[in-house]
């Protein structure tokens, strides 16, 4: 916890500094409030003198508008430095995952990702807020009560060293079954979270499966796993008060009983016995207010160290110690891959093995190959998804370890296997890669990636609404408007992994020969080795009409390029390419084309 706030604390240094005095002079008054009374009631009361009861009435009430205005102060510094304090995290986490990598998000998963950005962070949040308001009020107030009341009778205070080792025993036998819980409900959250996330997100899936009971059944194991560990808390914690309470009420009691002997002895006043009971009073419900505060704390210690768990992870992918942020200019190649290797973590095969090829400027890379023999994997691998595990991979002239990663992926326009849209309109996901397009740029990477008719036809054109995943698209809508967004602000390089998929063989047709028909991408234009500054493409398919006419072809098997060069020549060369034009094009069309 503590290493958490010296992370974020020193914007809000002033808040935090101004808090806790302010609290401080509420204390004060209410240590002097119980001395007021005594003269009240010894001077006033029991004197007859209304002067005196009025004089020192006007005193509490002056007293309690200062405490009122010092308690304002110290609310509004507490909610700005939590509040603060707790929206830098949640952007500093939000910020922190965005810079990992595949392997780190998956090692914590999303749905805990989610948890730790909001509910840990409110636990944190509470517990700032309540140390600015409480940590300064509850420790100072039980401390000082103690000596006001040893200052008035030091023989009664006996009482007080009676009752606080019991308190504070009550305390440790309840909060030391309460500590192993709190970790265990944060789990909890986390499972209810992805069981959640899952069900709403392939709420599709599950219908068509009829496997909405199933589902229910999980979530409420889930629930009921996390709603007992809290009924247990909470039995723990129902003792906490009701027995602290009982303490103070007997002790209480015995101040009244040896305190009233004493006003018979004439030892002590009325009002001196009165003040004693106050001050009993505020030290154990002081107590009884810190128990509680370290019950916050310890919650907030748990989350911090799940926060801190996320922020102390170091991103597997950085940009190099060097970074260049511009390509090469007098390379031909626009991507070389020399023994090119990949494993996933845990894995003992690599997932792409020691694959080598070149690809020249504005020419077209086709990938296939069956399920799961490495496709994604490879095509990740250029814009530095996923880090290498041996060999070198060069974009443009540079190994993609030297590029300032920015600066690569600008260079890489990449659409991704499923077709990710975000909530907005059609003209805030396209501005992605670059946020200064016009509407002409906008329109024309639409008309090349097949969507400009069918975004035409929308009311609103490019400011039609985009549900969250862009659900309210057909399959089909969604891979056009991915291309078209990575079409913006014309890449030097496109990598389109199985982009096309969900488009008829017509479409497909369409759009690879619009994107060959590029021209003049930016900083491209000219450039030594490039064709008319036509961008480099990558296609990944496993049809092979979507790659037979690329100028290189690489036929992937278990991560291995079992077949590398174009098509007449892994048709003569390349039995398992032969196998899938076999299965596609039909014996004899396969036949023709090896002719």
């Amino acid at each position: 916890m503590i290493e958490l706030l010296k992370r974020f604390y020193r914007p809000f240094r002033l808040e935090c500094v101004l808090g806790p005095p302010s609290k401080l002079l509420e204390v004060v008054f209410d240590l002097v409030t119980p001395l007021v009374v005594v003269q009240m009631i010894d001077l006033g009361v029991s004197g007859r003198n209304v002067e005196t009861v009025l004089a020192y009435g006007g005193l509490l009430v002056l007293m309690a508008c200062a405490g009122f205005i010092s308690t304002l102060i110290c609310q509004k510094m507490a909610s700005r430095a939590s509040q603060g304090m707790g929206t830098d995290m949640r952007n500093a986490l939000f910020e922190h995952v965005n810079a990992m990598s595949y392997v780190e998000i998956d090692r914590f998963g999303t749905p805990s990702l989610i948890t730790r950005i909001t509910n840990d962070v409110n636990q944190v949040q509470l517990a700032i807020a309540l140390g600015v308001r409480q940590l300064t009020r509850w420790p100072l107030l039980s401390i000082g009560s103690m000596v006001a009341a040893m200052a008035i009778d030091a023989k009664l205070s006996i009482i007080f060293f009676v009752s606080m080792p019991l308190i504070g025993g009550i305390f440790w036998l309840v909060m030391a079954r309460c500590v192993p819980y709190f970790k265990r409900t944060q789990q909890k959250l986390d499972r209810i979270g992805l069981i959640a996330r899952e069900g709403l997100s392939g709420a599709r899936v599950v219908r068509a499966f009829v496997r909405e009971e199933h589902e229910r059944e999980r979530f409420r194991q889930a629930a009921d796993e996390q709603a007992d560990i809290a009924i247990a808390v909470g039995k723990l914690s129902s003792v906490l008060n009701p027995a602290t309470f009982l303490v103070m009420n007997l002790a209480i009691c015995a101040i009244l009983w040896v305190g009233g002997l004493q006003v018979d002895a004439g030892a002590l006043t009325q009002g001196e016995v009165m003040a004693f009971v106050n001050y009993m009073t505020q030290t154990l419900l002081s107590i009884v207010y810190v128990a509680n505060l370290v019950v916050v704390f310890t919650r907030a210690g748990a989350s911090a160290g799940r926060i801190l768990e996320v922020l102390d992870c170091e991103p597997g992918i950085r940009s190099g110690a060097d970074a260049a942020t511009e390509p090469d200019g007098d390379a031909k190649i626009a991507i070389a891959l020399h023994d090119a290797c990949f494993a996933y973590p845990g894995s003992v095969v690599n997932a792409v093995d020691h694959v080598t090829l070149e690809l020249p400027q504005g020419g077209t890379l086709g990938i296939i190959g069956g399920t799961g023999s490495g496709k994604s994997t490879l095509v990740s691998l250029i814009p530095r998804l996923h880090e290498m595990t041996g060999g070198c991979i060069e974009v443009l002239g540079r190994d993609v370890r030297t590029w300032d990663l920015d600066a690569l992926r600008r260079q890489v326009g990449f659409v991704p296997q499923k077709a990710e849209l975000v909530s907005g309109t059609i003209r805030t996901n396209l501005m992605w890669r670059d946020p200064s397009a016009s509407d002409a740029e906008l329109w024309s990477a639409l008309e090349t990636a097949q969507a400009g008719e069918f975004v035409a036809a929308l009311p609103l054109g490019l400011d039609a609404a985009v549900e969250a995943g862009g659900k309210n698209f057909s399959g089909g809508q969604r891979q056009r408007l991915t291309i078209a967004r990575a079409l913006v602000g014309n890449p030097r390089i496109i990598v389109m992994d199985d982009a096309a998929s969900a488009l008829d063989f017509k479409t497909d047709a369409a759009l690879r020969a619009a994107i060959k028909g590029l021209k003049g991408a930016k900083g491209a234009k000219g450039a030594k080795g490039t064709r008319d500054g036509r961008p480099t493409t990558v296609i990944v398919s496993q049809r092979v009409s979507s790659v037979r006419d690329a100028d290189l072809i690489c036929v992937m098997r278990h991560g291995v390029a079992v077949g590398v060069g174009t098509h007449r020549e892994l048709l003569s060369g390349c039995d398992i390419y032969r196998e899938i034009c076999a299965s596609q094009l039909g014996v004899e069309e396969g036949a023709a084309s090896h002719a």
